[in-house]
Formats: structure tokens, C-alpha cells, sequence
């Protein structure tokens, strides 16, 4: 594995939906994808003022992957099944920080060719309208969303954390921006459950008959 970033490109939250692995044909969720900077540039960003001039250069840091010879196919075809939903392979230079030996190399190393699934605008995934792609909205979304793969929040936070894992300055501030909305929503759903069992109990307790004997030790009446 590789850190390295991969120029020309540039990491959004105006986010694909998902109808397979984060979300089902009824109720698409939503994950991430890489898109051109000068597309993205078009698009209304409503978290503009949060991004720094450092991620604002059209970079996009990641890992890359060696896969044997002997196991390329078979890993190209489950990627292919994996991805097929909105996403599709494309090919783009890559920028290594280390060397291929994993020694330090200030200067890094010269480009390589990777392969990367995109979800292109054209694709029908794409989020263009706009209301779609207002943070709280998409934040609602995820926290609702589950899949094949599991829940939207947990492709959320996962990505938060891999994305904070490579270090480099490579955390998004779209990603950060919308952990922090999911969670209010989980917190505020969190408690309103709770309001909710509290009154529950009360009114049960409030349907039992007199004659029984309430767990206090008081004495039935008769």
C-alpha cells in the first residue's frame, strides 16, 4: 500500500446514491465519490468557507494497491461487482509520497498509473439536483440509509477515520461536516426514544389493576 495523492481530481461530498450496498431501490443512500475539480467548481458548495487552502488545490489522498499478477482478475471482478452501481473504472496518475520500498522520499516518486472507480455526473447516481446535495438533507439520508453492506453512518464514519488514517492533511471537510450532523441526528433520535420508553412506562404502569400488588409492597385492595 501506497499513500500518495492523485492530481486532476478532487474528493466531494455532492454525493452518488446507493441502492445496493448503503441503500435499497426504494430508499437509495448515499456514499462518496471523486470527481473533477473544474465539475465540482460549477456546483454550489455549501461548506466553501470551511475548506482550507491546502484542500483546496484539487488534490486527493489515498492509498494505492499492489495486486499480484496471479490474483488481478479475480480482484478486478469483485471491484467490478462491488462498484457496479453508479460507479465506473478509470484510469489516472498517482503520486507517490514514499518509494516503492516504503522509504521517505520528500520528493516522492514518479507517477503511476491506477485504476479508480468514479461516479461520473452522467451516471444516473449523480446527485445534480442540488436539494439533494444540501448537507443536512444528505446527512438525514445517511443516518436512515442501510444496505447490503450496512448502515449509511457506519460508510460515514468509517470513511472520516480512513480518510484521518492517512495523515498528510487528508481529512474533508464536507466528510467532518456531515459526521457531525449524523450524529446530532443520532443523538436527538436517542433521546427522543428514550422520552418515548419513559412514557411507555408510565402509562403501563398507570393500566395496572388495582387489585394487584404493586412492586413496592404495597398491600393488594379488596
Amino acid at each position: 500500500m501506497t499513500s500518495a495523492y492523485r492530481a486532476i481530481l478532487v474528493a466531494t461530498c455532492g454525493v452518488s446514491g446507493s441502492t445496493d450496498h448503503r441503500g435499497t431501490p426504494e430508499q437509495p443512500g448515499r456514499v462518496v465519490t471523486v470527481i473533477e475539480r473544474t465539475f465540482w467548481e460549477t456546483l454550489d458548495d455549501p461548506v466553501a468557507h470551511l475548506e482550507s487552502e491546502l484542500s483546496s488545490t484539487g488534490k486527493v489522498w489515498g492509498a494505492a494497491y499492489h495486486i499480484p499478477a496471479s490474483h488481478a482478475e479475480e480482484v478486478h471482478d469483485y471491484l467490478d461487482e462491488r462498484e457496479i452501481d453508479g460507479y465506473s473504472a478509470h484510469y489516472t496518475p498517482f503520486h507517490p509520497t514514499v518509494d516503492v520500498e516504503g522509504a521517505s522520499d520528500s520528493t516522492g516518486s514518479s507517477p503511476i498509473i491506477c485504476m479508480v472507480y468514479i461516479g461520473q455526473p452522467t451516471n444516473p447516481q449523480f446527485l445534480r439536483d442540488a436539494a439533494h446535495r444540501e448537507p443536512q438533507h444528505v446527512a438525514q439520508v445517511i443516518s436512515a440509509g442501510h444496505g447490503l453492506s450496512g448502515k449509511g453512518s457506519e460508510y460515514l464514519f468509517m470513511l472520516e477515520k480512513g480518510l484521518e488514517g492517512l495523515g498528510l492533511g487528508t481529512a474533508d471537510v464536507h466528510v467532518t461536516d456531515l459526521v457531525k450532523r449524523v450524529r446530532d441526528i443520532e443523538a436527538e433520535l436517542a433521546e427522543a426514544e428514550e422520552e418515548e420508553e419513559a412514557e411507555l412506562k408510565v402509562t403501563r404502569s398507570l393500566e395496572v389493576p388495582a387489585e394487584e400488588v404493586d412492586r413496592d409492597g404495597r398491600e393488594t385492595i379488596e
